[in-house]
């Protein structure tokens, strides 16, 4: 080890007497400057992010500097390693180590710990812009950067091991660099090619190396790509000792391309045993723990128990969709599914493409006056998709049955014999994958039994099938919707109150905007349901009261005469923006915050309830009206330009007035839940979907319907927020850190290159 560690002394005196060593060091400081510092300016004038130490430095969709820099490092290494093996060989100083007492691999790996050394400058330099992210971002996310460090050290120290073996190969230091620059750069983009085969896309993926880099920088250290990095290092210093060692023995071809196979096929055992998912372990070194599931999708899993999941694409060639999951994409499908390797091993991903009609396309072929079987050749064509690899609709048919799923990507998840879809989603969503609350949503309807939420049709009610504003099939079953219902766990169906009876165990019934009062039939249906515990939805409209009011008699809750108005200066008076009340946060502690923020919810003509403290029922309000600018207004009234004043001959009270409440009891030894409304919009598909004011309204839905179900769907997906949101940076700091970085730290890189150069060449 001492001989090792002279000869790393030795090494590194010849490299920092040279000046590319030091030109290097100023070079990458002056990229990092461009990367980094001009974005200062901007953010003084922001004080609040999200996120803030990853988007600087490891998101590569936001600044990323980190990630950034994956793409260039290759270039350095080459230039530090070129005459690292050939300088020996081309003054002929390799001889006199084939004959001195020191071993061939304690020179390679002297040098080797030389570039160790060297690349840890590199990092330091790296490590400059990390100091004044961490000086100026309160609750600096460190463990989360050390590790995106770390990942950028392995992957330069492996970078290092490849240039010394290729400068064993050549005697000519320019050589030497071009050919390394050509091996890190296929090395560095081969993991895009031949990503639509099969066997090429794994290979090519397993031989990438920056990509691997890229999961470490995202915060998830994993022993899988650490061993890679050590063993695709080792294995080049094998390399490089057997050709050394081979250019002083007569061996035959065959006994040398033995011992290159053997070190080969040692590497690769290696890598292949520590690349198995039962082998991984992980760290997930964000504040937030963004790259593991949460409790909840890891508890879904536990539950499963040593079951395997399958999962089978369900892809059509002919639809939009095809293209997010073409074979090319393929790796990157697998590795959205890693959070969920990482829990349960055992779910097998199947592939199977297909193509049929897409919807509305039949009317457009007869404009066109072309056949479906035309319209699949040119479409093939244009695609460059082989029909052959694809089943047709009757083929597929036979497999399974996507009638309803709009011939879009879907997935279909099985286990122990159940089903269920798990679907994509189109824009305007943005974000086309399911995410962790609509995949363990799916998961959990195959080991629990799904809730099932009846919305009652009498009373000319609200439809969930409809796409007008003021119906319900977005919140509903909307298949397209991320926020749908049958998205995140539940069943939904319908019934009449007149000509059914109501379903047993149900988590919810839904009766929405009744506009004629119920029949004596099915009132009385209604009464026997809430005598027996079942959980109730009313949503009424004012102007209804003579249809809600017999409805809620029973519960103690009254819907008083009038329409709760606001003042607005952009919007109509009659469009009211509750805030929640303490009860919904007893209701949902998710809506805490939200609570805290004074979130709004939108409520289109929107009524006041009143309540009775004798009632068996214990109510809480859970959105109430702003005391200062809303009034209950009574009678009839215009909203035209003329603004709507408080009028108190006419009985106007002024205050602030409950638009929701929630009432629970204990029955049959269960907490029977109820939600009164006196608003029927605010769910409805116009205002889950309104873009002129910020509202909470799907996340209020939400809540409703997780508190139905007793806290089991919709899954609870969320995190706690990031700490470091903020930032104390000024514009006095920007002239400061601008000098700092764009004059002084190069200037003393330079002048201490300078003062070693000059002193070495005096010497």
């Amino acid at each position: 080890m001492k001989k090792i560690i002279q000869i790393a002394r030795l090494e590194l005196s010849l490299l920092f007497y040279s000046p590319i060593a030091w030109l290097l060091l100023i070079v990458l400081l002056v990229q990092m400057d461009l990367f980094f510092i001009p974005v200062i300016p901007e953010l003084t004038k922001t004080q609040s992010f999200d996120a803030l130490t990853s988007s600087l430095f490891t998101n590569p969709e936001k600044l990323g500097i980190l990630s950034k820099m994956l793409e260039h490092l290759y270039l350095y290494i080459p230039l530090i390693t070129m005459g690292i093996i050939s300088r020996e060989t081309s003054s002929g100083s390799i001889k006199l180590l084939y004959s001195s007492p020191v071993r061939l691999s304690h020179v390679i790996y002297g040098k080797f710990i030389s570039m160790l050394v060297y690349n840890l400058m590199i990092i330091a330099v790296l490590g400059l812009f990390v100091l004044i992210g961490a000086w100026f971002i309160p609750h600096f996310d460190y463990p989360h950067i050390l590790v995106a460090l770390l990942a950028i050290y392995l992957l330069i120290n492996a970078y290092a091991a490849i240039g010394i073996f290729v400068s064993s190969l050549t005697n000519y230091q320019a050589v030497a660099a071009i050919s390394t620059f050509v091996m890190l750069a296929v090395m560095n983009y081969i993991g895009k090619l031949g990503q639509d085969l099969d066997f090429i896309r794994d290979l090519t993926h397993s031989l990438s190396m920056p990509s691997r880099t890229e999961r470490m920088i995202a915060g998830l250290l994993n022993t899988r790509d650490v061993i890679y990095y050590f063993v695709i290092s080792g294995m080049f210093l094998a390399f490089t000792v057997t050709k050394l060692e081979l250019e002083r023995l007569s061996k035959s071809t065959l006994q040398q391309s033995s011992r290159y196979a053997a070190i080969l096929l040692i590497g690769l055992t290696i890598a292949y045993i520590s690349s198995r998912q039962p082998m991984i372990a992980y760290y997930d070194a964000t504040a937030t723990k963004v790259n593991t599931l949460t409790k909840a999708g890891q508890e879904i899993l536990k539950n499963m128990g040593d079951e395997p999941i399958e999962v089978t694409e369900y892809i059509n060639g002919l639809d939009d969709s095809y293209f997010k999951s073409t074979p090319a994409e393929r790796i990157e499908d697998i590795s959205r599914w890693e959070p969920y390797f990482r829990f349960k091993p055992n779910i097998n991903l199947k592939w199977v493409y297909y193509y049929d009609s897409v919807p509305g396309i039949t009317p457009h072929l007869k404009e066109q006056k072309m056949s479906f079987n035309k319209y699949v050749t040119t479409m093939a064509a244009i695609n460059e998709i082989d029909l052959g690899k694809f089943l047709n609709a009757q083929e597929l048919a036979k497999e399974v049955n996507l009638k309803g799923e709009g011939a879009r990507l879907v997935m279909g998840l099985k286990y122990k014999g159940k089903t269920t879809f798990l679907r994509t989603f189109p824009p305007p969503d943005g974000k086309f994958w399911p995410g962790e609350a609509e995949v363990g949503a799916a998961l959990k309807r195959m080991i629990f039994m799904p809730p099932k939420l009846v919305f009652a049709t009498d009373g000319y009610q609200r439809s969930m099938d409809k796409v007008g504003d003021r119906d319900y099939k977005v919140l509903a079953n909307s298949k397209t919707s991320r926020a749908s219902l049958v998205n995140q766990g539940f069943d939904v169906d319908s019934v009449s109150l007149e000509h059914q009876e109501i379903p047993k165990n149900i988590a919810a019934l839904i009766i929405a905007d009744p506009r004629v009062e119920f029949s004596v039939v099915a009132k009385a249906k209604l009464q026997q349901y809430i005598r027996e515990g079942g959980n109730l939805m009313i949503a009424g409209e004012p102007g209804k009261q003579n249809v809600m009011n017999p409805l809620l008699d029973s519960l103690g809750v009254r819907m008083l005469d009038g329409t709760v108005v606001q003042r607005s200066r952009d919007y109509s008076f009659d469009l009211l923006t509750p805030t929640l009340a303490p009860g919904a946060v007893a209701m949902d502690k998710g809506l805490q915050q939200l609570y805290m923020y004074k979130m709004i919810v939108s409520m289109p003509g929107a009524g006041a309830l009143s309540y009775v403290k004798e009632s068996p029922f214990t109510a809480h309000p859970l959105l109430t009206s702003n005391a200062e600018n809303s009034w209950l207004k009574k009678g009839r009234f215009v909203l035209d330009s003329a603004a709507l004043t408080v009028d108190h001959l006419k009985g106007d009270e002024q205050g602030s007035f409950p638009t929701a409440l929630m009432l629970t009891r204990n029955v049959n030894d269960k907490e029977q839940r109820i939600i009164v409304s006196a608003d029927a919009d605010f769910f409805s598909n116009a205002e889950l979907n309104r873009n002129n004011m910020q509202t909470m309204n799907t996340v209020f839905a939400m809540s409703m319907f997780r508190w139905f179900s007793y806290g089991e769907f919709p899954i609870d997906a969320s995190r706690p927020p990031s700490k470091d949101n903020a930032i104390t940076l000024t514009k006095n700091h920007v002239k400061p850190i601008q000098i700092l970085f764009y004059g002084v730290i190069p200037g003393v890189l330079f002048l201490i290159g300078l003062v070693v150069l000059i002193r070495r060449k005096r010497k």
